[in-house]
């Protein structure tokens, strides 16, 4: 039993330390091919470049007479990380103006290639070294239309786009769904939400209910969010997330062996976190041609990574308990108190401490 609490408790600390080290670890690269060249736009976040050319805090990168001072440096960085390459031959951009982009914490680096139209183009990058779990989103467009969407990060650093192609369903599916799982997996307060709920164990079909509940609940916000037809604000939203993890935690202690409504708790909170998860599709900043699928695809991603973690922490939680009794409560109740001040961490943290 102590073996169990001592890998929770490093666990929750890792967990709330990822949730605190980086709030968006993507770079957005959107590449327009037309009849009088290819136009690129890359949207970088102000945590990412102040890491790498050390200004700190974060956000003074953002003002202009700093993104005015250093703008040789960034086009340097994205020289040494960027390659586009078109019928085998390297491009050389013509830099525009970088821009402040304050709503999403981020920075944009216009690039131009006049005259440029390639049959084959390819695309080389690792945006950023240091954050293994970087993320470039690469979307193509010809004449205006989408046409591609790929994902770049430090196993596949290259794709190559032939000019005229179009992207099925299929695609789209292929690459959100690995998404969504991703971003299960790398949202500590999601997972901890979720292991929460788990503690007091119950049977398979009580367990299926609650994330049944929770799945229904967060599809429904991630919806309305991800199409814009109601967004709230990602200063809401956050620190109500973390409130929901505190939640649960005291409804372990004070409930016990009282009536089971997780699956209701589950299912109100559930609207909370979709908007979570909404936040992440709309910092990918997807054009309304490819919303549908990548939407989709990216929900049952969620979904997939979900099942996976719900299964090992009631397995592993189902044989602690098949073991001994009390063993089981007493991973219960410590599990229900580093819960809570899980939560209550990244609450005081998102809603004082993290910068406008």
């Amino acid at each position: 039993m102590a073996r169990v609490l001592s890998l929770f408790c490093v666990l929750v600390v890792a967990l709330t330390q990822t949730a605190s080290a980086h709030p968006v670890p993507f770079s957005f690269l959107d590449i327009y091919l037309s009849s009088s060249g290819i136009q690129v736009s890359l949207v970088l976040h102000d945590f990412d470049v102040a890491h790498d050319l050390g200004i700190s805090p974060p956000e003074r990168l953002r003002d202009p007479q700093i993104l005015a001072e250093r703008a040789a440096s960034i086009h340097a960085l994205i020289r040494e990380r960027l390659h586009l390459e078109a019928d085998g031959q390297n491009l050389v951009p013509q830099w525009g103006r970088v821009e402040d982009v304050s709503d999403r914490q981020s920075i944009r680096i216009p690039m131009q290639f006049p005259g440029v139209r390639p049959g084959k183009l390819a695309v080389s990058t690792v945006m950023f070294p240091y954050d293994p779990m970087h993320q470039t989103f690469v979307n193509f467009y010809e004449d205006g239309e989408i046409t591609r969407q790929v994902i770049l990060n430090r196993f596949e650093t290259r794709t190559e786009y032939i000019t005229g192609t179009r992207q099925g369903a299929l695609s789209v599916i292929a690459r959100f769904v690995p998404e969504g799982i991703h971003h299960i997996l790398i949202g500590p307060d999601h997972l901890l939400f979720l292991v929460g709920l788990l503690l007091m164990g119950g049977s398979m079909r009580r367990l299926l209910l609650v994330v049944t509940s929770f799945t229904i609940a967060h599809s429904v916000t991630l919806s309305l969010a991800a199409l814009d037809i109601f967004t709230p604000s990602a200063k809401i939203i956050e620190p109500a997330i973390a409130l929901s993890i505190v939640y649960v935690g005291f409804d372990n202690l004070l409930v016990r062996e009282g009536r089971d409504v997780r699956a209701w708790i589950a299912f109100a909170f559930g609207f909370i976190h979709g908007f979570g998860f909404a936040n992440v599709l709309r910092e990918m900043d997807l054009p309304r041609s490819a919303l549908g699928w990548s939407l989709f695809s990216f929900n049952l991603g969620v979904e997939i990574g979900q099942m996976f973690v719900v299964i090992i922490v009631a397995t592993v939680l189902a044989a602690v308990r098949a073991r001994s009794e009390r063993a089981g409560r007493q991973v219960a109740f410590a599990g229900s108190i580093l819960v809570i001040l899980a939560g209550a961490y990244w609450f005081v943290q998102r809603a004082f401490l993290t910068p406008s």
